[in-house]
C-alpha cells in the first residue's frame, strides 16, 4: 500500500499509541484498562506504522519477533501467580507490597505487562502474517 496520508499517521500515531498504550497498562490494575486493552492500543499503533510500509518495517520497529514477544508475555503472566503459591495461597492471588506513603505494587502489574506483551505479540504476528501473503492486483 502506497498511501503518503498513512506514511505521515503511522510515524505519528506510533509514539502516541504506544505512550496512551503504557497509560492504560499502568492504569489497569486499579481502573478500567489493563494490559489486553493498552496491547490493543500498542498493536493499533504498529499496525497503523506497518501497513504502508511493510513486514519487513513492522519486524524492525518491534526489535523482537511478535511470537517471542507473545511468548514473554506468557512466561510474565505464569511468574505473576508464582509469589502466592510460596505464600501457600491459590495460583494468581495477587500479592502486594504497600509502602508508607500508599504507594502500592503487586503482582497484578506484572500480570498485566504479560497480557500485554501476548496480547501485542499475537496481534503483530497476525498483521505480520498479512503482510507477509501477496495480495492480488
Amino acid at each position: 500500500m502506497n498511501s503518503p496520508i498513512l506514511n505521515v499517521a503511522g510515524r505519528v500515531l506510533l509514539p502516541v499509541a504506544l505512550l496512551f498504550s503504557l497509560y492504560l497498562l499502568w492504569r489497569g490494575h486499579n481502573e478500567p484498562g489493563g494490559g489486553f486493552v493498552g496491547g490493543l492500543v500498542a498493536a493499533a499503533g504498529f499496525t497503523v506504522h506497518a501497513l504502508p510500509r511493510g513486514r519487513e518495517a513492522l519486524l524492525r520497529a518491534l526489535r523482537w519477533p511478535p511470537v517471542a514477544i507473545a511468548g514473554t508475555g506468557l512466561l510474565f503472566a505464569l511468574v505473576s501467580g508464582l509469589p502466592a503459591l510460596f505464600g501457600q495461597a491459590p495460583f494468581l492471588t495477587h500479592q502486594w507490597q504497600v509502602w508508607d506513603n500508599g504507594f502500592a505494587l503487586g503482582t497484578a502489574l506484572l500480570f498485566d505487562i504479560g497480557v500485554y506483551l501476548a496480547v501485542l505479540g499475537a496481534v503483530c504476528a497476525f498483521v505480520g502474517f498479512y503482510l507477509g501473503t501477496p495480495t492480488e492486483d
